[in-house]
């Protein structure tokens, strides 16, 4: 039997050492090495879209593999990828961080420096486990979680009052609505305010998972609550100061589970850049970033993309922008902010429209949105774009608005232009 290895190595001279031994290990097939966690991950749901089958037998994981951390990738990865065989390679190899590896979901612990001997005792004890669950899994177990899961869309501002909550309240409708099972989470964690666009109440709150190890079906469903809109929510705690409660390693978990159970999962992360928004923004399939149409928010725009790559959450170019209150008249139009913050600005924007929306905004019924508004029309639209519904339609879709108009240089255009490099 051939077995598949992938490994996970951030740094190039233990990447060329990792290759070498893998290479000389029997019946193996050494895939080329990964440099961080992001690509880790999105590899693997790639390869799993097609099929179980298509994902490597064993994992090899760096303690040095970043952004997120060794244990909480094999962590994500046990859960998103059960059928995988994750093997942890460190300097340490005690009896300590063995538990600890164990306790994530590892297959095994390798010591640094490698060893030709330990390595492949560990990839064939680990290949033999993926085989054996694979073989589980191909009898048809429907409960059985077997793919990379369901998909996690978030939703971020640029700045405040910009529509990042309606918008993300809006995806997640469309989405229920089409049929998918739609989980919405309200990550904005000192001043969520999804259950109050929603008009719900409930005494659970994304703070009482923080500090659970093993979030079972049971206490999931404890602490999500199952809106007659069809929507699961879990919403973030009433008491602002609880939201400190919910970390980076908290978020994972707290997603993964719910990607696991839920078609769809979106989460609205609100404006403000913490540890537990942005490992969701990092975890991602889809990350949406709103701004409207003015020069203040646009560089809080390009300032939010410019933080995320810093911190090696996202790319520039897999940020999806959606210009809310849009008009043909307005200056600054979404071919110009795609340009400056250099994101994918989305096909179609959200035209501005607010006297449509006052009555349920303010009554806290968004649901209850008429459905010939253009602004509902517009972000339903814009989820079937961005891949949110079951079945979406396919409309010849208008060229983007910025595209077939000219832009003046003068006025607020030309500040904007100024400031792209501040």
């Amino acid at each position: 039997m051939t077995t598949r290895i992938l490994p996970a190595v951030g740094d190039p001279d233990a990447a060329r050492i990792f290759s070498t031994l893998l290479s000389q290990l029997p019946s193996a097939e050494p895939a080329t090495p990964v440099a961080d966690s992001t690509t880790l991950l999105d590899t693997l749901a790639r390869l799993a879209v097609d099929s179980l089958d298509e994902l490597p037998e064993v994992v090899l994981v760096h303690e040095r593999i970043g952004p997120v951390p060794a244990l909480e990738l094999i962590r994500e990865v046990a859960l998103r990828f059960p059928a995988v065989g994750v093997v942890l390679v460190s300097s340490d190899a005690g009896p300590a961080l063995f538990s600890a590896a164990m306790d994530s979901g590892a297959r095994g612990l390798v010591g640094l420096p490698l060893s030709y001997e330990e390595l492949a005792a560990r990839v064939q004890a680990a290949a033999q486990w993926s085989v054996g669950v694979r073989r589980h899994l191909g009898r048809g177990a429907a409960d059985t979680f077997t793919g990379p899961g369901g998909r996690v869309v978030t939703v971020t501002g640029a700045k405040g009052g910009v529509g990042t909550t309606f918008t993300a309240v809006q995806f997640a409708l469309a989405a229920a609505a089409s049929g998918r099972r739609t989980a919405l989470v309200d990550m904005d964690l000192q001043a969520g305010d999804v259950g109050s666009y929603l008009d719900v109440q409930f005494r659970r709150s994304i703070a009482d998972l923080a500090g659970i190890q093993d979030i079972s079906p049971r206490v999931l469903q404890d602490a999500v609550y199952e809106d007659r809109t069809g929507l699961a929510l879990l919403l973030a705690p009433a008491d602002g100061e609880r939201g400190e409660e919910v970390d980076d390693r908290a978020a994972r978990h707290i997603v993964g589970a719910l990607r696991s159970r839920y078609e769809l999962v979106v989460v609205d992360c609100g404006t403000q850049v913490t540890g537990a928004n942005a490992a969701a923004v990092e975890m991602a399939d889809v990350a949406v970033l709103v701004t409207t149409p003015d020069v203040i928010a646009v560089r809080a725009a390009k300032r939010m993309v410019r933080l995320w790559e810093r911190l090696q959450v996202r790319k520039a170019e897999d940020t999806a922008v959606v210009v809310n209150r849009w008009s043909k008249h307005t200056e600054i139009q979404p071919a110009l902010i795609e340009k400056i913050t250099k994101t994918r600005a989305t096909r179609t924007p959200v035209p501005a429209a607010f006297k449509e929306l006052q009555a349920v905004v303010d009554a806290g019924r968004v649901q209850d949105l008429d459905n010939r508004s253009t602004v509902k029309q517009a972000l339903w639209t814009l989820a079937g774009e961005l891949g949110l519904l079951a079945a979406p339609d396919t409309p010849a879709t208008p060229a983007p608005p910025g595209g077939a108009l000219t832009l003046r240089a003068a006025g607020t255009v030309s500040r904007l232009r100024r400031g792209r490099e501040g």
